[in-house]
């Protein structure tokens, strides 16, 4: 019973005090003069053009972000490649495992600072004590003693509360961490899905400009051998069908780094077979886009939220060095027995007990602990900077994917309507070539047009899906809303 009434009273004597120091109070959200991320309002919608992600996308500002925001995509492959690669890669165990650490930190700081450190002792001896000391009570005999120590640090100006809220805000940052991880791979699976699909599109459109260039040539060849063309005409033409020839190679060169890419985002070798093949054809382009509203976005961003947590940490840091300034008080006290056979050891005369107070008030120390507070100050001012940085990066972030988004839908548009001209105009081409009414370097010159606004359109495409995907990256990925899925 004594102990109990003890220790409540170590454990009370803690909870009192203040805390030194600043109390910690989140940023506030920047201050815009709209509900625009631009300087410019965008338009309620983009442009529309016909064919493969050509639909117009309506902008809807102030609606939610789905936690799977990938689905929107409608594609069943690239929904469970990203569901394989948040279970499967190393990078999502090691920030998660990095957060469990954290954890266990916080706790270890937890149990040693806010409770009684309580140790039990057993111990027995044998000795001899010396005449010359002891007189007639010399000679070899054994002593056991037991007893329990409890000593505590009570936190009368909140250095331990300071420490163990910059623990806290240290597990946060982690806990960030991993969502920011956790939204970065999705993105990156995304966008390579993406890319290794206009690739593929890409390979596909230079195979079919190469097959038709090759069917031009071998006409031309039985032209020049009735004496109908030059020779020159005949170089011209084979030079063409090697230059577009010489852009296949590199064209599968990085189709197959977008496939290695997938494989190891998704957690597995570059060797491994099972892992799907994408097309833009197979993809659908969101045509609703919620956009968060500026005031919302610091708390949606899982990179704003770590830094915030970075500041949170600099501020713990300066009221843990401020309460360092002020005295430290320790109790502690011990119960136990000792007596010279283990049998007498718990009899009520053997007993001793122990109270203790001790003060250490630092007096000199060369001015060090007011040193160490003012670089905790800085330290925070940094972190503040950083913060700042932080978001200003962000806004931009979201501004650029939504003026890219207006722009690539623009360019998408015109690309289509240059790359019907030019299909038109070759056809057209070929038609009078064969009936003598243009020359070859005509019809060259339509061949290379269309060659250049067919590949240019592929990107086109690929461009707004790639746009959609930034978009949902920058204003976070709605992992806040996983929770209710």
């Amino acid at each position: 019973m004594k102990k109990r009434i003890f220790t409540a009273a170590l454990i009370a004597a803690g909870l009192s005090g203040c805390a030194l120091g600043p109390d910690f109070k989140t940023p506030a959200a920047p201050a815009t003069a709209s509900d625009s991320y631009t300087p410019k309002p965008l338009p309620q919608q983009t442009a529309s053009a016909p064919g493969i992600g050509g639909a117009s996308q309506q902008f809807a500002l102030g609606q939610e972000i789905p936690a799977q925001w990938w689905t929107l995509f409608r594609s069943d492959a690239l929904d469970q490649l990203i569901r394989n690669a948040l279970a499967q890669n190393p990078n999502m165990a090691a920030a998660e495992a990095v957060l469990r650490q954290a954890q266990e930190n916080y706790n270890a700081q937890s149990g040693s600072l806010v409770y009684p450190s309580v140790n039990g002792q057993l111990g027995v001896a044998r000795q001899k004590a010396s005449a010359a000391t002891a007189g007639a009570g010399a000679g070899v005999f054994n002593l056991y003693n037991a007893s329990v120590n409890v000593s505590y640090t009570p936190d009368v100006f909140g250095a331990t509360r300071r420490t163990l809220e910059g623990a806290q805000a240290a597990v946060d940052y982690q806990r960030f961490q991993l969502e920011a991880t956790y939204l970065a791979l999705s993105a990156s699976v995304v966008t390579t899905a993406i890319q290794e699909a206009s690739l593929r599109a890409q390979l596909k459109a230079t195979r079919e400009v190469l097959d038709a260039l090759t069917r031009q040539l071998n006409v031309i060849e039985k032209q020049f051998e009735f004496g109908a063309v030059p020779r020159t005409t005949v170089l011209s033409q084979r030079n063409q069908v090697a230059q577009v020839a010489a852009t296949v190679a590199p064209l599968e060169k990085s189709l197959a780094a977008a496939q290695h890419q997938l494989s190891v985002l998704a957690g597995k070798l570059p060797g491994e077979a099972g892992m799907p093949e994408f097309a833009l054809e197979s993809l659908t382009l969101p045509e609703q886009l919620p956009v968060s509203l500026p005031s919302a976005l610091v708390r949606q961003r899982p990179d704003i939220r770590a830094s915030e947590e970075q500041l949170h940490q600099a501020s713990a840091a300066i009221g843990v060095a401020t309460a360092a300034q002020y005295p430290q008080f320790t109790l502690s006290g011990s119960y136990g027995s000792s007596a010279q056979t283990f049998g007498k050891l718990f009899e009520s005369d053997t007993n001793a007990w122990n109270l203790a107070a001790s003060l250490v008030q630092p007096i000199f120390n060369g001015g060090a602990l007011s040193a160490r507070r003012r670089a905790a100050e800085a330290a925070y001012d940094a972190a503040a900077a950083q913060y700042r940085a932080t978001v200003l990066v962000a806004f931009q972030n979201v501004a650029d994917a939504l003026r890219a988004l207006d722009a690539d839908a623009a360019a998408l548009k015109a690309q289509a309507e240059a790359e019907a001209l030019a299909k038109e105009t070759l056809a057209l081409s070929e038609q009078q070539y064969k009936l003598g009414g243009i020359s070859y370097l005509v019809l060259l010159d339509a061949q290379r047009s269309y060659q250049q606004t067919h590949i240019a359109l592929v990107q086109a495409q690929a461009a707004r899906y790639a746009d959609t995907a930034a978009l949902f990256q920058a204003l976070g990925g709605g992992w806040w809303n996983r929770k209710n899925q």
